[in-house]
Order: C-alpha cells, then structure tokens, then sequence
C-alpha cells in the first residue's frame, strides 16, 4: 500500500519538479513554570522556521531552518531570495539545489550564516521528498540502518537551578532511561561546580554527565573550572567560549585533559574545517537546521570520520529536525549520540509533529520507520502559532 505523499517511482520527471517551497515563521509563549535560565539568558518563548516543499506531482516534503534569533527573517530569506532559484528543479537533485543557493547566496553574496540556515530547510525538505519517492525511511536511503542510538537528556533543560533540584530533575531523566544528561553551566565557576558535584553524586560513576556552558566562559572561567569537570568525569565541556573564538580554544586545551566541543554555531563544511584543522576540538556538533541541512551535515561527518573525531549532531526547535537527525546519525560512521530534547511543553516536539523519537529502557533510541523523514507536520498548528516578535531569552 502507498504511503501517504508517496508517488510511483516511475512518475515522470516533470512530476519531481519543484512547484513551490513555502515557509513559516512559528512561536510559542514559554511559561514561567516550564522557562529555564541558562547561559544565554531565560527562555520566554520558543521560535522555529518551518520549510515545505511541493512538487509538481502533489509530493510534499518538510523541512526546518533554524530560527537565528530571527525567525520571521529567515523565513522571508527562504520564501524570497531562496525560493526563486530553486522553483522548477529536479526535488530529487538535492545537490544541484544546494549547488545553485550556494552559488548564487552563500558564496557569491556574503549572506554568511543566514543563507546557511535559510538553505538548510530547503535541503532537509528535499531529502524526505528523496526517501517518500521511493518508499523508504530516510536513514536507508543513506545507506545506513536502523540500529540503536545512544542518547542523552539535552535540549533546552538541566539549566541554572539550585544543586538539588538540578539533581533530582537529572535523576528523573535517568530513571525515564537516559544513561547520560547534559547540564547547563556558564554560570559562576562556584555555581557551576556546585551543581554539576551535586549532580554527580546523586547519579553516581554510571552515567555520563556531560556540560554545556552556551558561549559564556572567559578563558580565566576555562582555566578553573576544566580541572574541576574532569575530576567530576564530564564527558565533554560544549561551547565554553563563543564560536568563531578560536584562539582560546586552543589556549584552553592547556588546562587538562577535558574533551572540548563545537559545532551548533558553525556553518558549512568550510568553518568545520577550521575546527578540526586546529585540533582544538574533540567533539563535532553540526545542526542540520544551520550548518546547510542533511547534505552538507554528511561532508562534514565524512571529514571528521577521516580525523577520527566524534560526531554528536545539535538538535534544534522542532520534531521535524529531531527526526532527520536521527536518520543521519543510523547512516554515519561512529556512534554518536542523539541530543534528545527533554525540555518541558515544547509544543514543536510534541504538537507541530508527533514526538519522533522514544528512550528505551537501553538509553537509546531509533530513526522512525515512515518514508522520509517520518514526520506528518499539523498545518493547523502552524496557523495556529504565528510568530511573536521579541528576544527569545531575557
């Protein structure tokens, strides 16, 4: 039996032609009881960018851009500067469009980490129209399989709280199945040992704690509290210092043995290559909805997999880019975890698509088995949750 937005394999070619790419600027209010603190200020509501594709043939595909703390731009950048030279294309040549926003936007324009984001949509979009048209779930037409995916308690949660709530609310991710968790630090060097010791005692040797401190660590931060985190067993220290910030990345590998992280904040495979060209990074965490989608996230792991590092892809805002994130850590090398999003009332995860992944009692998860990505996105709830304008985090 066809799948719903499927079409024959043998449709002709004018079928998989794009007829339209659409998109959507979408917000929700966070209320106070589900808000956290963390190190880039407290989350008041949550933005996303959501990207349809549609081709001739009626098959539709989704897609997400990350919001850049500026949803409604990224979407005006999708719906006019991106569609434009992507309407009437082949949908199954998903290089060629890559190639031809690259050319014309990326490179040629300057228009930098937008575009990234923008194009990052698009492509993810392209790719679940790719699997749909043959019936199969992203992750095989990959080449990958379907296999279980180490995952750890992350997304916008375990921020800034006092040491034993943090505790218990780890704990609590452990007993659902989480083997690892994920903290928010960025705070005071005192705060900050403080809440991840509390968290370790309570969790004990047997589950990986692992730290992210969003960007908000000076190199003096670095200097005291990498010691401490190695002592404490942290798997990795995310985004001490802000992204482009090289210098103190390499500075910082000096003060032990603490693996550092990156990624969520690096655009295309060309600033991934100045990671891991200065080997100050052991982790890569590239993000399909920034770094230029499903295609450019599989050169980047294809380089890292050359260098032997880790490849922990960051999550963003919605189901949409959860699931396609799934499917593409089935079909790289390595055994990278999933950044599952625990966070409370994330209506994207949960109310935009159908929650798309599931912890088992093995602290993993799996890719969905739907063709495509595997999502069906409610465009009702998308009518439902214009855009708010505003900061994100205050």
């Amino acid at each position: 039996m066809a799948h719903a937005n499927q079409v024959p394999v043998e449709a002709g070619a004018k079928d998989f032609a794009i007829a339209d790419i659409q998109a959507w600027a979408i917000s929700f209010p966070v209320p106070e009881h589900n808000s956290v603190r963390l190190g880039v200020g407290r989350a008041r509501k949550r933005d996303a960018v959501v990207v349809k594709v549609t081709t001739a043939g009626g098959l539709v595909g989704w897609g997400e851009s990350h919001h850049g703390r500026a949803h409604t731009s990224i979407a005006h950048l999708v719906g006019h500067a991106l569609r434009p030279l992507a309407l009437g294309m082949d949908a199954t040549d998903v290089h060629g469009v890559w190639r031809r926003i690259y050319d014309a936007q990326l490179a040629a324009m300057g228009t930098g980490a937008a575009c990234a984001m923008a194009m990052s949509g698009i492509d993810m979009a392209l790719w679940d129209i790719r699997a749909k048209a043959v019936g199969w779930p992203l992750y095989r037409l990959l080449g990958g399989a379907s296999r279980p995916l180490r995952a750890y308690a992350g997304g916008v949660a375990l921020g800034w709280q006092e040491p034993a709530a943090l505790a218990e609310e780890a704990a609590a991710h452990v007993r659902a199945g989480y083997r690892a968790v994920k903290l928010r630090l960025g705070d005071s060097v005192e705060r900050d040992t403080a809440r991840v010791a509390a968290v370790r005692e309570a969790l004990g040797p047997g589950v990986v704690i692992l730290a992210d401190a969003n960007t908000a660590y000076t190199l003096d931060d670095a200097r005291r509290m990498v010691p401490v985190l190695g002592e404490l067993g942290v798997g990795w220290l995310e985004e001490p210092f802000p992204a482009h910030d090289y210098r103190n990345y390499e500075l910082a590998r000096g003060y032990g043995s603490l693996p550092f992280a990156a990624g969520e904040n690096h655009y295309t495979r060309f600033e991934f290559n100045r990671l891991i060209d200065d080997r100050a990074v052991d982790v890569l965490q590239p993000d399909l909805s920034k770094t230029g989608g499903v295609s450019e996230t599989l050169r980047i792991a294809a380089h890292a997999s050359a260098y032997k590092l880790a490849v922990h892809p960051h999550t963003s805002m919605t189901g949409i880019n959860m699931a396609a994130t799934l499917h593409v850590l089935a079909a790289i090398d390595g055994d990278g975890y999933f950044e599952a999003d625990v966070s409370r009332g994330n209506l994207f995860r949960d109310e935009l698509v159908a929650t798309p992944f599931a912890i088992g009692a093995d602290g993993c998860v799996r890719p969905p088995e739907k063709p495509g990505i595997g999502v069906e996105v409610d465009e009702a709830f998308i009518r439902d949750h214009p855009a708010i304008e505003g900061p994100a985090y205050a």
